[in-house]
């Protein structure tokens, strides 16, 4: 019996041995290889790849084609299932490996033509040219590291067969790149909702002028005069604008068409922005948000050469958004942050020059309600007579269930974005008009260009080929030259137009007049104060064009502004680092400066009076030990359920939550003590602000006390506001404590310069965007330029490189990046040489 038991306990073990050495083994598959030797095909001379201590590849080839097609290869051993997504989500073939829950998501992106618009872009590149040339040996060399490698572990998950990557593919994933009209979707219905439904007094608060002398107070700001105002006419070259005669014979057509359209269904209609959002959140995707960016001359700082800063402001994701690799070939070199798929850095500098990138957040998007023929419902009205929708049918394959047919519509104007969603958004035709589809868009040769661009002339240049998004690029370079350039095709609506509002495609204010000039964009070089800010807001348009846009709170770029215009401050390493993890504006004092009175008066318990004192004392810093943080975060919130959830129904609610729109309508809402929005619908008393006020403080107080503690000493920032990195795979539980890295209590907040925020709800608050990573560029000594990432280099689950830069970033760390000969020798740890295959084995 014992020898039996022996027996067993023996194969048991050795079973359990075996499991264990099967388990390592395949892990090991998986694991990017950083030493050795590879052979590639198609390379003509040996690559050799230095990996320094955090896994960053620096990679030095013999000519570019090479240089790239080794790009490729490590780029995709390092974050192959992220390239993979984003593919199928800019394409809609999620539901293929993920299931029917992404059909939602599939069938958005569908009816946004990426696919068949990135189809058409690919077969009309040149092949010969420069970029073109580039991204193919890129893609060649993620396709032969896919060829020849075990597949992820993801893959093995979820079942995903290996395919090629092509040009299309990157094009594709440049038109989600350009998904910043995320914000139009969200808004559009809204405030059209509250402008037909609600009228002209609720739409008060909502900041939708345009401001001529802009948002943020500049010390020796020219004020803009009214005879800068010109009309768009004036401004456009005879080739883009529109003959006087012909709007004038489409006005006549129009007046005697048939009846105006009927308005859409607003209500339904506010659906997409939840479809919008469903798809971000099941994609785990990261979506482009804001950023900070700014340069600073030799005349400010102390090494007498200009600084550049820079902290793009990304959903984060897992692994990060960002790829950094160092790139050296005979006359060019370059330390890049990548995206994947993308030959180009979209982030880079070198010893001359560098640049960093902002979101204008302009308006490209225009949602129009079109008029359809009463007698004709394939008709829509366009220009002055009855067109044709064209029509066409998809197939989205689902995992586990059965195909899904799509007939989606085209108008004159783009996609009819209201045809795949029928069951939520009826059969009104609403259709998007996007600069991204209107426009040839270069943005392959933009980048490539940019990646090169020393002079001013030249990132001038390369920055006039973005047409969509709409990217403010901020650049300096080592000779003491600092520029800014609004980037996009910026069109020209009529001067009446508002375009927050969906459209009506039966008038003249869904036409378009063309497209303004580059040179009429927002842009400044070597200002004479000595730096340039960009931080999302609206800006200065220097040649007096209203641009619409969907811009964010000035007053992240008013603290920006105000250091750095701080004549007694010479700036450098450290107290541009200190600029960048500041947590501080002014913001919460401009919400709750015109409630003070009303609050002193609600607030008359002892426990609740201390909360309220340390509100009134405090400074405005999100740390995270800091407790009146949470409670104005908390507070903000149930004021605006308070005061505009009985105005709007639970969708419109919703959508409202997540738009920039609110951000601007709360200080105006507050300071307003006769608004509307204080009476609530729902009671037969007229509600005052201060009712508002004392039902918002009472359930601040209360929620608190159930979701972080009975006391206020529990209620810390860093207890409520936290920011976990999530993989894709982490909603299915419990592969969330496998591939997640986190929870880390997180400082900053929305809207600050360390922008980690969170979306507007009750607590606790996870953070689901902020810098994506943080450089800065000091042209004195670009060898020792620092900035870090936001988790990993590395998106392979056990290799070192998934997770070791996470509890740095979070506290406001920052790494050397490794630039000079010297210090890459010096800092090497791992070496990769990529080889020609043998003459004899091809």
């Amino acid at each position: 019996m014992k020898l039996a038991l022996k027996i067993l306990i023996g194969t048991l073990l050795g079973l359990l041995l075996a499991a264990t050495a099967a388990g390592l083994w395949y892990i090991s598959t998986k694991q990017p290889q950083r030493s050795g030797e590879v052979n590639l095909t198609q390379l003509s001379a040996p690559v050799t790849v230095r990996y320094d201590e955090y896994g960053i590849p620096h990679i030095k080839a013999g000519n570019e084609a090479d240089l790239y097609r080794a790009l490729g290869y490590v780029h995709a051993q390092d974050r192959l299932f992220q390239m993979e997504m984003i593919r199928r989500l800019a394409q809609g073939e999620l539901a293929e490996v993920l299931g029917p829950k992404l059909v939602k998501v599939d069938r958005l992106f569908r009816t946004l033509g990426l696919r068949a618009h990135a189809q058409q872009q690919a077969a009309a590149l040149d092949p010969q040219s420069p970029a073109v040339l580039a991204q193919t040996a890129y893609l060649d060399g993620v396709n032969q590291f896919q060829a020849s490698h075990p597949a992820p572990f993801e893959f093995d998950l979820l079942g995903i067969p290996k395919r090629p990557f092509t040009l299309q593919d990157t094009l594709a994933v440049s038109g989600y790149l350009a998904y910043s009209f995320a914000a139009a979707f969200k808004t559009e219905p809204l405030l059209t909702y509250v402008r037909d439904e609600l009228g002209e007094d609720y739409l008060n608060i909502f900041d939708l002028d345009w401001n001529p002398q802009g948002v943020v107070q500049k010390a020796g700001k020219t004020a803009l005069t009214p005879q800068h105002l010109r009309p768009p006419e004036a401004v456009l070259s005879a080739a883009q604008t529109a003959p006087v005669d012909a709007l004038g014979e489409r006005f006549k057509a129009h007046q005697n068409a048939a009846m105006r359209a009927p308005s859409p269904d607003w209500q339904a209609l506010s659906q997409l922005a939840q479809v919008s959002q469903e798809a971000q959140r099941l994609a785990s995707v990261p979506l482009f948000e804001g950023s900070n960016a700014w340069a600073v001359s030799g005349q400010r700082t102390s090494s007498g050469k200009p600084m550049l800063a820079g902290d793009p402001h990304i959903g984060f994701s897992l692994p990060a958004v960002w790829y950094e690799a160092h790139l050296s070939a005979p006359g060019f070199e370059l330390y890049g942050n990548f995206q994947a798929l993308n030959a180009s850095a979209l982030l880079g500098h070198n010893s001359q020059f560098g640049w960093s990138l902002t979101m204008f957040q302009n308006d490209d998007i225009d949602l129009i309600a079109e008029k359809v023929n009463p007698r004709n419902p394939s008709q829509v009205w366009f220009e002055g007579q009855w067109v044709e929708l064209e029509s066409s049918e998809e197939t989205i394959k689902v995992k586990g269930g059965k195909p899904v047919k799509l007939q989606l519509q085209r108008s004159p104007n783009g996609p009819i974005i209201s045809s795949a969603f029928r069951d939520t958004l009826g059969d009104a035709p609403v259709s998007m008009w996007w600069t991204f589809l209107q426009t040839d868009n270069p943005i392959l040769e933009a980048f490539y260009d940019l990646n090169r661009a020393n002079t001013l002339a030249k990132a001038r240049a390369a920055a006039s080929k973005i047409h969509a998004p709409g990217l403010n690029v901020v650049w300096a370079n080592e000779a003491g030259d600092i520029g800014w350039w609004a980037a996009a095709k910026l069109p020209v609506r009529p001067l009446y137009v508002k375009p927050q509002f969906i459209l009506d495609g039966g008038e003249l204010e869904a036409e378009k007049l063309g497209f303004y000039r580059f040179s009429d964009n927002p842009q400044e070089e070597n200002p004479a104060r000595g730096y340039i800010v960009s931080a999302n807001h609206q800006p200065i348009s220097t040649s007096g064009i209203p641009i619409p846009g969907y811009y964010n709170l000035y007053d992240r770029a008013q603290t920006l502004e105000d250091r750095l215009g701080n004549d007694e401050l010479q700036w450098n390493q450290l107290n541009t680092e200190s600029l960048q993890l500041s947590t501080q504006t002014a913001y919460f004092w401009r919400v709750l400066s015109p409630l003070m009175p009303d609050l002193s008066d609600v607030v008359r318990d002892p426990l609740e009076r201390s909360v309220f004192d340390s509100l009134v004392q405090w400074d405005g810093q999100y740390t995270t030990p800091n407790i009146p943080p949470t409670v104005f975060t908390q507070f903000a919130y149930e004021l605006t359920q308070a005061a505009m959830a009985d105005e709007l129904d639970k969708v419109q609610f919703a959508n409202l939550l997540g738009t920039r729109a609110l951000d601007l309508a709360l200080p105006r809402l507050t300071d307003d003590e006769a608004s509307p929005w204080w009476d609530n619908l729902h009671t037969d008393k007229v509600e005052t602000r201060r009712d508002i006020v004392r039902t918002a403080w009472k359930a601040t107080i209360a929620h608190l006390k159930k979701a972080l503690g009975p006391s206020p000493n529990d209620w810390g920032w860093g207890n409520a506001h936290t920011l976990t990195h999530a993989h894709p795979l982490a909603a299915q539980k419990p592969l969330d404590w496998v591939f997640n890295v986190g929870p880390f209590p997180a400082p900053g907040a929305h809207e600050v310069p360390n922008n980690l925020s969170a979306p507007m709800g009750p607590a606790p608050w996870a953070v689901t965007y902020g810098p994506s990573t943080r450089r800065i560029i000091d042209f004195a000594n670009v060898g020792k330029s620092q900035s870090i990432n936001p988790v990993g280099q590395s998106g392979v689950l056990f290799d070192p490189h998934y997770s070791d830069q996470a509890a740095a970033y979070v506290i406001g760390g920052y790494l050397m990046r490794y630039f000079l000969e010297k210090d890459v020798v010096a800092n090497t740890h791992d070496t990769l040489q990529l080889k020609p295959v043998p003459q004899k084995s091809q």
